[in-house]
């Protein structure tokens, strides 16, 4: 898996021409393994919600969303880094995800004392 983050960023002009700041634009778009892929499809993991959007914008922020690409223009750059921070943490639960629906027909066995790792 795979997310791949494109920044712009475009000046905003005004009705006669005049400079009016710059607005920012966000795209990410996440990449799957043909694995990963398969496992989606398998388990119609396509509208899992992995950011959670604007009430009126419900399929957006799910990991088909996240596949096809989304774009986002902002009016600052504060509010894009943390977007994009969001977008990051959000991604960080997926392989638990994936490991989880890998596992079905199987068993874990956990050694005690557990090592925690930053995940847990």
């Amino acid at each position: 898996m795979k997310l791949v983050i494109n920044r712009s960023q475009q000046d905003v002009k005004g009705m006669l021409g005049g400079h009016k700041g710059v607005s920012f634009t966000l795209t990410v778009r996440l990449e799957l393994s043909d694995e990963e892929r398969e496992l989606v499809a398998r388990y119609k993991l396509d509208y899992y919600p992995v950011l959670v959007p604007p009430p009126s914008t419900p399929s957006k922020g799910t990991i088909a969303s996240l596949v096809t690409g989304e774009s986002q223009t902002l009016s600052d750059v504060t509010t894009l880094v943390h977007n994009e921070r969001i977008v990051k943490e959000a991604c960080d639960d997926l392989p638990l995800l994936f490991d989880v629906v890998r596992s079905f027909g199987g068993e874990e066995v956990i050694d005690y004392p557990r090592e925690l790792s930053s995940v847990d």
